[in-house]
C-alpha cells in the first residue's frame, strides 16, 4: 500500500470486511506498526519509535473514535472528556476547562454533569469525540463512529465530523460502510485483500 493524506483532509475508507481498513486505520495511529516499509506522519517516521515513544506520540497527535463510545458509565461527561488529560501536568482547573471546551465544541455544553445512561446515543458519541479532541490532536481516525446510530444521530455526528474538518481544519480517516457518510469525505478510498481498488474525489 502507498498512501498520502493530505493535511486537513478528510479522507474515507470503505471496502468488505476483511479488506484491511481497520489495520489501515490502526497504523495511521500508531496502534499497529508494518512489518516491513515506513509510516510516516507530519514529517516524523513512527515506525522508529520505541513502545514509550509510540505511546507519547499518540497521546499527542492522535483522537481516537471507535463505533462503541467506551464510556466510563460512573463518570460524568466531563469527566470522561477529562480522562485522556490525567496524563498530563495540567493542574485540575484546567483540565476541567479543556473538557469543557471540548463538550462546547460539540453541543453539549448543557450536559457536561449528565453520565452516559442519561444521554442518547448520539450524546454519547458527542463526548466520545470531545474526548478524542480533548488533547487538540494533529488528526482524528474514526472507526465505523455511526455504526450503533440512527439516521437522525448519524446525521448529527457526521455533521459534527465535518465541521471539525472545515472550520477547525482536523485531519479526518473514517472507516465507514455507508455510502451516504462516505460522501461528506473530500476523498473515498476502496480498498479490497490490502490494496486501493479505487480513489474518488468528491466535489461537493
Amino acid at each position: 500500500l502507498d498512501l498520502n493524506v493530505p493535511r486537513g483532509s478528510f479522507l474515507a475508507l470503505m471496502g468488505p470486511s476483511g479488506s484491511g481498513k481497520s489495520t489501515l486505520l490502526n497504523l495511521c495511529g500508531g496502534l499497529d506498526l508494518p512489518t516491513e516499509g515506513k509510516l510516516e506522519v507530519d514529517g516524523e517516521d513512527i515506525t522508529r519509535f520505541n513502545s514509550d515513544e509510540l505511546a507519547s506520540w499518540r497521546a499527542r497527535n492522535v483522537g481516537f473514535i471507535f463505533q462503541t463510545f467506551n464510556l466510563i458509565e460512573v463518570l460524568t461527561a466531563l469527566e470522561n472528556v477529562e480522562l485522556p488529560l490525567l496524563l498530563t501536568r495540567l493542574p485540575r482547573a484546567e483540565r476541567r476547562e479543556r473538557a469543557a471546551f471540548a463538550l462546547e465544541l460539540v453541543g453539549l455544553a448543557d450536559r457536561i454533569n449528565h453520565l452516559p445512561g442519561q444521554l442518547s446515543g448520539g450524546q454519547e458519541q458527542r463526548v466520545a469525540i470531545a474526548r478524542a479532541l480533548v488533547m487538540d490532536p494533529l488528526f482524528l481516525l474514526a472507526d465505523e463512529p455511526t455504526g450503533d446510530l440512527d439516521h437522525s444521530n448519524t446525521e448529527s455526528v457526521l455533521d459534527l465530523l465535518q465541521h471539525l474538518h472545515e472550520q477547525q481544519r482536523k485531519t479526518v480517516v473514517m472507516v465507514t460502510h455507508d455510502p451516504m457518510a462516505a460522501e461528506r469525505a473530500d476523498y473515498i478510498l476502496h480498498l479490497d485483500n490490502g490494496r486501493v481498488l479505487e480513489s474518488i474525489e468528491n466535489r461537493r
